[in-house]
Order: C-alpha cells, then sequence, then structure tokens
C-alpha cells in the first residue's frame, strides 16, 4: 500500500523526494530519464542490482496480494468451495492409501489368528473317538463279525457289524423271532450310517472289493457271507449290488488277481460238497457280478479237523497258490483250479508254477501240494505280517498283498507247538512247544530286528501266562503271569511312529514277582505247599485257588519299558472280539471291543460295542510296576505316552 502511495503522490517532471515548481522545459527530460530508468530497473531482476530487486520484489509482491485479496471480493464464495473440494479430495485420496495398505495387512493378522487360535485341532476329536453304543441281543459268548471300512469318505474307518434282535427272550430259542441286519456306525461316535435287514445269520464281513466307480463314495463294496449266499453291497449306501446262491459256505471269502480279464479281481470261498463224498469244495466268484466261474473243484482230503485258510500265497517267482485244509495245510495251484472249474487255460500271470514248490508234490497224479504233516493236526495258519489284514480280512489290494507273500504262524494244540514256516521251502524256522493256547498270536515289532514278534498267551490252572516270542529265532522276549480272565479274546498289536509295537492284552491281576526279576518265574505247581506258606518262594510263584476274578483288565505294553504296564480300561463285561482302527490325521488308534453285559429284567445279555482312544487312555492310564523299582518316575512314563503316535 506504501509503494502505490507514494506513486500516487510523485509528481511528473521531476524526480526525487523534493517538490519543486514545475518546470516545462524539464518535462521532457524527465520523461526520458523515467524510461531510462524503468529500463534500467527492469535489470536488477536478472541480479545487476539486488538492492532496487529487493525493492522492487515487495512492490510486486504487495500487488499481488492487492490482487488476490481483490479477486476474492469480486468472485465471491465459489472459488472458496473449490478450494476447499480439493483439499477434501485430497485427504479423501490419503485415507484410501492408508485403507488400501491397511486393510491387506488386518486380512493377514486375522487368517494368522484363524489358523492359530480358532480353527480347531485334530486334536480335539479324540473325545469323540471313545462312545459306546448297545447294539442287540446276544445269546451265549458267539462273537459277531466285524470289519472296518470307511464307508462315508471323513477318513476315518467306521464299523460294520452283524446284529441280532430277539423279540421275545422269555420264550425257547426254537420258539423265538430273530431280526437280523448289518449296521453301519460311524467311527467319530458311533451314529447310524445306514442298516440292512438280513435274512440269514452272517458268517463274514468283508470290505473294499472295487467296483469300478469313479466316485470316491461309490467306489468299495462290501461282501456279506451267510451260509448259503453271498451278498454284494455298496459300502457307503448298503444298497445291493449283486447276491448269489453258492451252497453251504463255510470260509469267508479270499481275493484273486484277475482270471478273466475284465479289469476287476475275482473271489474265491469254501464250500461244502454237493456230492456228500468230497471233503471240501473250492468255488471261484466273479468280483464284478457275482457269478460263478465255472463249477466248484472238490477236493478229498487225507485228514479230518478245523478247517485252515484258504489263504493265497504269492511266491517270489510270482505263482499263486491256495492254501487251505481240515486240520493240515495243503497247497494247489490257482491256475489248475481255473483250469478244473472252467475247463479253459487261466491267463498267462496265473499259470506260473513255482519249481521249488512243485518239487514238494509227493506224487505227479495228486494235485495237492503237503505243507504240514498228517500227524500233527494243525488249528491255525496266519501270515506273519504286521496288522490286521488276517483278522478283518479285508478285500483291498493293499491288504491282499501285504498277507500273502509273507512266512505263515502254524499253531497245533494238540501238540502244542508253535512254529514259523519259511514260504520259500515251507520248512520250519523254528518251532516252540507251549502249553494251551486258544487264541491266535498277534504279531508286532518287540525289538529292532524287522522280523515280526509273536505275542501269545497261554491259560492253565486259573493263570494267564504271555509271552512275547522273537519272531526270528522263537526265544522269549518278555512274560509275565497273571490271574486268568477267563476270556478267549485275540490279542492286539498296534504301530507306533518311531516303528516299534504296543500290545493289548485282557488279564486280571498281575502276579507277584521275586526282587530284581524283569520276567514273570514259573508257577508253582504243588498247592500243598502253597497251602503250608503264604511267603514267597525263590523260583516259583504260589498261586491260591480263588474264585473266577469278576473284573477283566485291559493291559498295554511298550518295549522302551518292558517293567510298566499301563491299565487302559477295566469291565466286568465279556469281551468277546476285538479290532483297532487307525485314525491317520489324529495320528491316534482306537481299540473297538464287542461284549456281552448282562441286563437286568431279560434272559438274554446285551450286545454293546465299545471304542477307546489309545492316546487318551494311556495318557489317563493306572501305572502298574512289575518289579519295585521306582525308575523311570510316573511323572516321566506319563510324558513319553502322551507323545505316542500310532500309523498304520
Amino acid at each position: 500500500m506504501a509503494a502505490s502511495l507514494s506513486r500516487a503522490l510523485k509528481l511528473p517532471g521531476k524526480k526525487g523526494s523534493d517538490l519543486g515548481e514545475y518546470d516545462p522545459l524539464t518535462q521532457a527530460d524527465s520523461e526520458d530519464e523515467t524510461e531510462d530508468d524503468d529500463l534500467v530497473l527492469n535489470y536488477p531482476r536478472n541480479g545487476l542490482n539486488p538492492a532496487v530487486a529487493d525493492l522492487r520484489g515487495e512492490e510486486e509482491l504487495d500487488e499481488e496480494e492487492e490482487l488476490r485479496e481483490g479477486a476474492g471480493h469480486e468472485v465471491g464464495p465459489g472459488r472458496s468451495q473449490g478450494g476447499a473440494a480439493e483439499e477434501k479430495a485430497a485427504r479423501v485420496r490419503g485415507a484410501m492409501r492408508s485403507a488400501a495398505f491397511l486393510l491387506p495387512l488386518s486380512c493377514a493378522a486375522l487368517l494368522v489368528l484363524l489358523c492359530a487360535f480358532l480353527i480347531p485341532c485334530p486334536q480335539g476329536a479324540l473325545l469323540q473317538m471313545q462312545w459306546e453304543r448297545e447294539l442287540g441281543d446276544t445269546a451265549g459268548v458267539t462273537s459277531p463279525p466285524i470289519a472296518l471300512w470307511d464307508v462315508d469318505g471323513d477318513g476315518l474307518e467306521d464299523v460294520l457289524i452283524a446284529v441280532t434282535n430277539i423279540s421275545n427272550d422269555s420264550q425257547p430259542m426254537s420258539a423265538q423271532s430273530k431280526e437280523l441286519s448289518v449296521w453301519a456306525l460311524g467311527g467319530g461316535g458311533g451314529q447310524m450310517l445306514w442298516r440292512k435287514s438280513l435274512r440269514e445269520p452272517l458268517i463274514s464281513v468283508q470290505c473294499g472289493l472295487q467296483t469300478g466307480s469313479s466316485d470316491p463314495l461309490h467306489s468299495s463294496a462290501c461282501v456279506l457271507i451267510s451260509s448259503g449266499h453271498m451278498i454284494a453291497i455298496n459300502a457307503s449306501t448298503g444298497w445291493t449290488l449283486w447276491t448269489t446262491a453258492v451252497g453251504h459256505v463255510v470260509s469267508h471269502a479270499v481275493l484273486l488277481p484277475d482270471l478273466q480279464g475284465d479289469a476287476f479281481p475275482d473271489l474265491l470261498i469254501a464250500t461244502l460238497p454237493e456230492d456228500k463224498v468230497s471233503d471240501l469244495a473250492l468255488v471261484l466268484i466273479s468280483g464284478r457280478s457275482g457269478a460263478l466261474i465255472g463249477r466248484p473243484v472238490n477236493f478229498n482230503l487225507t485228514a479230518q479237523g478245523k478247517l485252515i485258510g484258504p489263504l493265497l500265497h504269492e511266491t517270489q517267482t510270482g505263482a499263486y497258490y491256495v492254501m487251505f485244509g481240515l486240520g493240515t495245510v495243503e497247497a494247489v495251484s490257482l491256475s489248475l483250479i481255473y483250469s478244473r472249474a472252467t475247463g479253459q487255460t487261466a491267463a498267462s500271470r496265473v499259470r506260473l508254477k513255482d519249481p521249488t514248490w512243485e518239487r514238494l508234490r509227493k506224487s505227479n497224479s495228486s494235485s495237492l501240494i503237503h505243507i504240514s504233516s498228517v500227524s500233527d493236526p494243525v488249528d491255525f495258519l496266519l501270515s506273519l505280517v504286521v496288522g490286521s489284514c488276517q483278522r478283518l480280512r479285508n478285500l483291498d489290494g493293499v491288504s491282499a498283498l501285504n498277507c500273502s507273500r509273507s512266512d505263515w504262524i502254524v499253531l497245533s494244540n494238540s501238540s502244542r507247538r508253535l512254529s514259523v514256516l519259511r514260504a520259500s521251502d515251507t520248512r520250519p524256522i523254528w518251532s516252540l512247544s507251549l502249553a494251551s493256547i486258544h487264541t491266535c498270536p498277534a504279531a508286532g515289532h518287540f525289538n529292532d530286528d524287522g522280523v515280526p514278534d509273536l505275542l501269545v498267551h497261554q491259560s492253565a490252572n486259573g493263570v494267564r501266562k504271555v509271552q512275547i516270542m522273537d519272531g526270528a529265532r522263537g526265544r522269549s522276549l518278555w512274560e509275565a503271569e497273571f490271574v486268568c480272565p477267563r476270556l478267549a479274546v485275540e490279542d492286539s498289536s498296534v504301530l507306533t511312529a518311531s516303528g516299534q509295537s504296543v500290545f493289548l492284552f485282557w488279564a486280571g491281576d498281575p502276579l507277584a514277582q521275586p526282587q530284581n526279576v524283569s520276567k514273570a518265574t514259573p508257577l508253582c505247581r504243588s498247592h500243598d505247599r502253597c497251602m503250608r506258606s503264604e511267603r514267597r518262594l525263590i523260583g516259583c510263584v504260589c498261586v491260591p485257588q480263588v474264585a473266577e476274578p469278576v473284573l477283566r483288565k485291559l493291559f498295554l505294553l511298550h518295549p522302551n519299558y518292558p517293567t510298566i504296564l499301563l491299565e487302559l480300561s477295566s469291565t466286568t463285561d465279556t469281551v468277546l472280539s476285538a479290532a483297532v482302527s487307525y485314525q491317520a490325521q489324529q495320528k491316534d488308534a482306537s481299540y473297538i471291543s464287542v461284549s456281552s453285559r448282562p441286563s437286568s429284567g431279560r434272559a438274554l445279555g446285551a450286545q454293546v460295542l465299545q471304542t477307546l482312544s489309545l492316546r487318551a487312555a494311556a495318557a489317563d492310564a493306572r501305572i502298574l510296576r512289575l518289579t519295585d523299582a521306582d525308575k523311570p518316575s510316573s511323572f516321566q512314563l506319563r510324558k513319553f505316552f502322551r507323545r505316542l503316535a500310532f500309523r498304520q
């Protein structure tokens, strides 16, 4: 403003601060000088005269300020609103950039929290692995057929079991009305998946037969075998796929390689011959349609006794032989069975014969190869493999392959002898004399030599002796004595992640043992000496005559702690059968048992199915020490067993 006022007050004709008289002669000169001064005043803008340039710059800034103020008064509120809008837009853009950065960061943090804390861990399913369900009625101590298979596709093995319901148990057995069915129960809680009614009681339930469907839920079937029929059903729904009348069936089904070239595995069963002359007949059945392949092949056997097999064995040369018998173990080539049944030549891979096995044939006219002696009747023939393929006998290819290439366990109760036969030449690897054995041995890994070891138990005079035998040499690796539980339940083994096995068996309370001895000592057979003295004898454990124990206990033995037993459960029920189911995702295993439980108000007991999670039961089990040593501590033991992981 000061510059404007001074310029307005300046008079023309004389330059300077003094106001003199007006001289027209000097007016032109003043104007010329003014023009020259203006020209000179322009140069300091380029740095020629800093003092004049500063003054000129202040004047120009004042003029620009006046112009802005004037423009603001002239334009009005429109321009102010525009500036505010631009400022607001800039703030919005900044907020959007901040949001674009923070939003992915927040989502990532939320995802981490969900994975770490909110999503349930697989371990939470342990509680669902322990459940109990009453199925139906039971008479006596008959073990119902049972199978384990994942029928609903949830990754857990489900339970298929034959159930009998009696409508009027107050009437004699001949007048009672029985309702027969097979149930599929979910392995994660025991819920009913499906139920199928039957006309005949079942003797076998086997799952895993290939159906050819591309849908995983419908790709496998279960085979129900009764005394006169075979029924294939869809494992997921229970719907019937095919039914075949095969005569009087006396065995389970055996999975065979494809005999007809239809890309489906076929089946074999043993029946009683129709001619009433032969001893046993082998029948081939199509796995695709259930139709008979040719006619039954009859065999005359020299011995009579308990049915053995049938089992399929594949030799080292790839030849297939079927092992079966009545009190003896016989073998016959699969190609011979097919040729006699159909009158045709079998496929090339089935026609193979093993020269070593063929040399065992005593006569060229005989079709049978004698594996065991007639003078030594056989009660059990098992494959020396770890797992449940010889018990559940599923019809999937993996189970059949595991069982068809191993050595064999041969048990004879009449001679009280347990033997292991070499599959390559059928000769005994070792043989051992034992007392009375009423159940099949359980194979598992107790030592680290890679050969399955055997868990066997013997019962005599109210005492059950449990032993683990070395599968390679036949020597005792572990043994202990217990009060006999009066049960004939097969023992079990479960493979752990370390490659060792834990062994499960039923028994009563363990008997007292001498100090500093890890193995149980022989039972004292002199009852009079035990009655005269109640103290413990060196080299002999006195067992008084006691009543049958009411409480039966399930024990777990781990090879790392041979002097420690875990008492997983106890019951007064009569256990009929047991099996082991695996949960790969949880790295756990379930012990599944079928029991007969007395029921008040009914003449017949109730059939009860129970499942027990081994990891949960081991963490809370009662610890029993077979010796007086206090090491390892209970804390160390519980820490070890909590970390157990099981695999199939």
